[in-house]
C-alpha cells in the first residue's frame, strides 16, 4: 500500500487516499468527468501502484485508452461451493505439485480473504407442500455430499484466509447483499471502497451497492486468490438512464426481464454498466440488486448503481453496525461516490429506458432475454384455453413452480407480494394442481422471518410453497425428482412440459430434463402458474378457478396492490431479523485445535474430489496448433450449460454409466455441478447437454439433436463421450467451430476444462462471453475470432477439416487459421487472437494458470533459497 496521497477522513479515525487531487493534477478537472467504475478503479490504481504504474494507468482512465493494461486489486474473493470448491481443489493439486518439486506445500494459500458459502448443492427432492421437507432435503444433502464436504472442512484448517459458511444458510450473492459487503472498507486504518471477484456469474448483485463486483470463472478466481492482479484494460462504461416509475402492479422482475431483452439488444457485451437518472429514485435498493443480478443476462461485466440515500436506508435495514452506515455515507461525500456528486459524469455511450413503459412479463421459453409479455402467450401459440381431462395432465403443464434464486428473493417487495397473492388466493378458494411440485428456496433466513411476521408463511405453505431449503435449488437446475407417476405420464404421452421460476437462467435442459422449456417469472406469477397448472394459459384473462358463491376468480382479482405490498414491507420487514440470522452466522470461530496435513488425503473411490490432471501428461506437453480437427460446429448464443451442464446426471447419461461402475445408486448420482471435483466424472459431462445441436451430427441428411459428435476421418456419428475418448487414444488434438456469444451463461470453469482434457487446443468463434473466454486462457485454450463477415457458413465449414494456426501470439495480434479441406483446397483465413493483455498470453503460454503459478512459485522459491544462502557466505 502506498502512502502518499494519504489524508484523514474527516470524522473518522481513519485515513483515505485523495484521489480526485491525483487525477486532477494529470488533468485538471479529469476526476468530475469520471463515472463511477473510473473512480473506484481509480482508487485502487492510487492505493496499490508504484508511482510509475499509477501515472500511466490514470491516464488511461482520464483518456478513456484501451491499448494498454493495468492492473486491478480486489479486496476480497467469493466463492459458492462449486466453483469454490474446484479452485480449492485446484490449489490442493497445486499444493501436491509444488511438494513434488521440492517446494513447501504449505506456503500455498489465498492471500486475498476468501469466503466460501456452500448453496449450489442442495436439491429439491421433496416439495414444498411437504411440512418437513426442509429437514428432509437437507439430510439427503449431507448423504451425498459426504465427500465434498470433507473436502471443504478440510480446507477450513489447511488453508489461510478461508472462511466457510456452512450449508443450509442462504445463497452467496444474497448473503454478501445482506450482510458480507461493507460498501466501505476498513483496514490497517484505511477506508476505501469494497471490491470483489466471486466464482458466479451473478457476483454482479452487489453492484446495486456501489460495490464494484465481477463474476469471474474458477481459474481467475484461483489467480486474484493467489495474490496476483487481475489485468484490464478500460472497459466500456455505458450509462444508462433511467426515467419514469413502473406501472401499479409491475414487479422488479418484470423490470428487470424487459431491461434484460432491451440491453442485450443493445449489445453491452462486457460493458460496465452505470444506471442513474431521476428513474434510479422509484427503484428500492431490492430492486436495484434484482436488476445488478442480471448483468451476465445482459452480456454485461456489471451493473452499477451510485451510492445514495437508499444505499444507506438499506444498511440500515438490513441490521449494518451505525458506525459502519456512517462511514459509508462519509466516505462516499468525500470522495465523490455519492450520486449527487456524479452529476458531471461523462459516458461514451448513454442509453435510454422508461419505467413506466414495463408490462407484466415472462423470459422464455429458453434464455432470459427472450421476454415474453404474458398479454403475448396466447398470439404466440404458447398459450390458449384448453381441456382438462380429469386424471390426465394437459399439455404445457407446469410441472415445477419454484420461488427461488437470489436474483428475486432479495426483494422484500418481491417475497411479500408472492405472500399477499398466496392469502388471497386462499380466501378464494383456490388450489395448486396436483401435478406441480411447488416449492420455496429463499436466498436468506431473514425472508422466512419477515413472511412469519406478516403473517405470510403460512399462507404460502397452504398452497404447496413451503420452505424447502435455504439454497439456489431450481435455478441452479437442482429441482430433484417428480413424482415418477407424472414423470411417467410425461414420457408416455410425449407432453410438452415446463417449469416456472422467479429464477435467472432457463437455458434449455438446465431446469429439468422432463421439462422442456422454462420461463422466468416474478414470485407471484409463479404462484398463480401454479394455481393455473399449465402454461397454456393467459394468465391476465383466463378463469383461475371459482370462489365459494361460484363466483369466477381471474388474477386481477387476486393481485395485491402496491399500497398493501408497501404497508406489509414497512411493518414486518426488520432490521432484528437480520441481526439475529448475520450475528451468529459471522461469529469469529474458534480455531480447531486438530492438525491436519498441508495436503489433501485424496479419496481413491471417490466420484466428488480427485486430485487434478493439470500438471500430468498431455496437459503438461505442448499444444502443436497444428492438425486439428473439430469436436463440433456449432451454432450462435451456445452457453456453458451446453459445455458443461449442471442439472441432474440421468442414468443413460455417460457420467452416469461412469457412476454406476463406481458403485453409486441411481438415486444419489446427484447433479453434474456437484461432482466437479472429480475430474473422471465431469469430463463426461462435456458438452453433455441433450439440447446441443453440433452440426457435425447429420444423421439421414438431418442434424440430430442432442450430445452427439462426429468421428472424423471416419465418419461415424456416436455419443459425444465416445467421440472424445476415441481422439483421447489417438491423441489427436482437437478444435472447436462456433457461432456468436460463445460461452454465455454461468462462469463455470469446467466449461474449459472439460474440452481441453478432451484435447481441445483453439476455439474459434464470431465472439466470446468474457468469463468464458478467460476461462480457456486459463486452462491453455486458444480464443480466436473470425473477423466481421467471416464466418463457418461463408467458409462452408462441415467438420470434415484440418485445421492449423499460424503466427506470433501477441495481444488481439492477427493469427492465420489454415483450413485444409479433404479434397484438398488449403484456405488461409485471418483470425484475431483473443489473448487481449499481456498477462493473457504469459497465462497461455505457461499453459494455463496453474501452470504459470507453479513456474513463477518455484523460481521465486529458488531465487529465495540462492539469496539466503549468498548472505551466509
Amino acid at each position: 500500500m502506498n502512502t502518499a496521497n494519504r489524508k484523514p477522513l474527516p470524522g473518522t479515525s481513519l485515513d483515505y487516499f485523495d484521489t480526485r487531487a491525483v487525477v486532477d493534477a494529470i488533468q485538471p478537472g479529469a476526476y468530475d468527468t469520471l463515472p463511477y467504475t473510473s473512480r473506484v478503479l481509480a482508487e485502487n490504481l492510487v492505493r496499490r501502484c508504484d508511482p510509475q504504474t499509477l501515472v500511466e494507468s490514470l491516464k488511461q482512465l482520464i483518456e478513456r485508452r484501451r491499448d494498454l493494461d493495468f492492473p486491478w486489486f480486489p479486496a476480497r474473493v467469493v466463492c459458492h461451493d462449486i466453483l469454490g470448491q474446484t479452485a480449492l481443489v485446484d490449489l490442493a493439486g497445486l499444493r501436491d505439485a509444488i511438494a513434488e518439486q521440492g517446494g513447501d506445500p504449505a506456503m500455498i494459500n489465498p492471500v486475498v480473504p476468501t469466503q466460501l458459502i456452500v448453496d449450489h448443492s442442495l436439491a429439491v427432492e421433496c416439495g414444498g407442500f411437504d411440512p418437513d421437507a426442509f429437514a428432509k432435503n437437507r439430510a439427503i444433502e449431507d448423504r451425498r455430499n459426504e465427500d465434498r464436504f470433507h473436502f471443504i472442512n478440510w480446507t477450513k484448517k489447511a488453508f489461510q484466509n478461508v472462511d466457510v459458511i456452512p450449508p443450509g444458510n442462504g445463497i452467496l450473492h444474497q448473503i454478501n447483499l445482506e450482510r458480507m459487503s461493507p460498501v466501505i472498507q476498513a483496514r490497517e486504518g484505511v477506508a476505501f471502497p469494497d471490491t470483489l471477484v466471486g466464482t458466479d456469474s451473478h457476483t454482479p448483485m452487489v453492484d446495486a451497492l456501489g460495490v464494484i463486483a465481477v463474476g469471474v470463472g474458477g481459474l481467475e478466481a484461483e489467480s486474484v486468490m493467489l495474490g496476483r492482479a487481475s489485468w484490464m484494460r478500460l472497459p466500456d462504461i455505458i450509462g444508462v438512464e433511467l426515467t419514469g416509475k413502473p406501472a401499479p402492479g409491475i414487479t422488479a422482475t418484470d423490470i428487470v426481464l424487459t431491461l434484460t431483452e432491451f440491453l442485450r439488444q443493445s449489445r453491452v457485451v462486457g460493458a460496465y454498466l452505470e444506471f442513474y437518472g431521476e428513474g434510479t429514485a422509484n427503484l428500492t435498493l431490492g430492486d436495484r440488486a434484482t436488476i445488478a443480478n442480471m448483468a451476465p443476462e445482459f452480456g454485461a461485466t456489471a451493473a452499477m448503481f451510485y451510492i445514495d440515500q437508499q444505499t444507506i436506508d438499506y444498511l440500515k435495514l438490513t441490521g449494518r453496525e451505525d458506525e459502519q452506515v456512517a462511514l459509508v455515507e462519509t466516505y462516499a461525500r468525500q470522495t465523490g461516490l455519492w450520486g449527487e456528486t456524479l452529476a458531471g459524469a461523462v459516458y461514451e455511450r448513454v442509453l435510454h429506458f422508461d419505467l413506466s413503459s414495463v408490462v407484466r412479463t415472462l423470459a422464455g421459453p429458453s434464455n432470459p432475454h427472450r421476454r415474453l409479455p404474458v398479454s403475448a402467450l396466447a398470439e404466440r401459440g404458447i398459450a390458449g384455453q384448453w381441456e382438462e381431462v380429469p386424471g390426465q395432465m394437459p399439455d404445457g403443464a407446469v410441472i415445477i413452480a419454484a420461488i427461488t434464486s437470489c436474483t428475486n428473493t432479495n426483494n422484500p417487495r418481491n417475497m411479500v407480494a408472492a405472500g399477499l397473492l398466496a392469502r388471497n388466493a386462499n380466501r378464494a378458494g383456490l388450489t395448486r394442481k396436483p401435478w406441480v411440485k411447488s416449492s420455496l428456496a429463499p436466498g436468506s433466513k431473514a425472508v422466512a422471518l419477515y413472511l412469519e411476521e406478516g403473517g405470510l408463511l403460512p399462507e404460502l405453505e397452504a398452497l404447496g410453497f413451503g420452505v424447502v431449503a435455504f439454497a439456489c435449488t431450481t435455478c441452479n437446475g437442482m429441482s430433484g425428482a417428480l413424482d415418477p407417476a407424472i414423470q411417467q405420464e410425461i414420457i408416455d404421452r410425449d407432453l410438452y412440459a415446463t417449469a416456472v421460476l422467479s429464477g435467472n437462467r432457463n437455458f434449455d435442459g438446465r431446469i429439468h430434463p422432463y421439462a422442456k422449456q422454462a420461463f422466468l417469472a416474478s414470485p407471484p406469477l409463479v404462484v398463480a402458474y401454479a394455481i393455473a397448472g399449465t402454461i397454456r394459459f393467459d394468465i391476465e384473462k383466463d378463469v383461475l378457478g371459482h370462489d365459494a358463491s361460484g363466483k369466477e376468480i381471474r388474477l386481477k382479482d387476486i393481485w395485491p396492490s402496491d399500497a398493501e405490498i408497501d404497508a406489509v414491507v414497512e411493518a414486518s420487514v426488520k432490521p432484528e431479523q437480520f441481526r439475529k440470522v448475520y450475528i451468529p452466522m459471522f461469529a469469529v470461530q474458534e480455531g480447531s485445535a486438530e492438525d491436519v496435513s498441508p495436503l489433501y488425503p485424496w479419496r481413491a473411490m471417490s466420484t466428488y474430489i480427485r486430485r487434478p490432471p493439470y500438471w500430468e501428461g498431455a496437459l503438461a506437453g505442448e499444444r502443436s496448433l497444428k492438425g486439428m480437427r473439430p469436436l463440433a460446429v456449432l451454432p450462435d448464443n451456445i452457453t456453458t450449460d451446453h459445455l458443461s451442464p449442471s442439472n441432474a446426471i440421468l442414468a443413460n447419461s455417460a457420467a452416469g454409466e461412469y457412476l454406476a461402475k463406481m458403485g453409486l445408486p441411481e438415486e444419489d448420482f446427484n447433479s453434474y455441478a456437484t461432482h466437479r471435483g472429480d475430474h473422471l466424472t465431469a469430463q463426461r459431462a462435456t458438452f453433455a447437454n441433450p439440447q446441443l445441436v453440433n452440426e457435425m451430427a447429420v444423421v439421414d441428411g438431418q442434424v440430430k439433436k442432442g450430445s452427439l459428435a462426429r468421428v472424423e476421418p471416419d465418419g461415424t456419428v456416436m455419443r459425444m463421450w465416445e467421440a472424445i475418448e476415441t481422439y483421447m487414444a489417438r491423441k489427436q488434438p482437437l478444435i472447436i467451430i462456433a457461432g456468436a456469444d460463445y460461452g454465455q451463461g454461468s462462469s463455470r470453469d469446467w466449461a474449459a476444462k472439460g474440452v481441453r482434457l478432451a484435447g481441445v487446443e483453439a476455439i474459434v468463434a464470431e465472439g466470446f462471453e468474457r468469463i468464458h473466454r478467460t476461462n480457456l486462457i486459463g486452462m491453455g485454450v486458444l480464443p480466436l475470432e473470425f473477423k466481421p463477415g467471416t464466418d463457418r457458413k461463408t467458409l462452408g465449414i462441415d467438420g470434415s477439416e484440418t485445421y492449423d494456426v499460424v503466427g506470433e501470439r501477441t495481444p488481439r495480434a492477427d493469427l492465420t487459421l489454415v483450413i485444409q479441406r479433404k479434397d484438398g483446397e488449403r484456405l488461409e483465413v485471418p483470425v484475431t487472437c483473443r489473448l487481449d493483455t499481456a498477462e493473457e498470453v504469459s497465462i497461455y503460454e505457461a499453459g494455463g494458470v496453474l501452470q504459470r503459478f507453479a513456474q513463477d512459485f518455484l523460481e521465486s522459491a529458488v531465487a529465495a533459497t540462492a539469496a539466503a544462502m549468498s548472505a551466509t557466505v
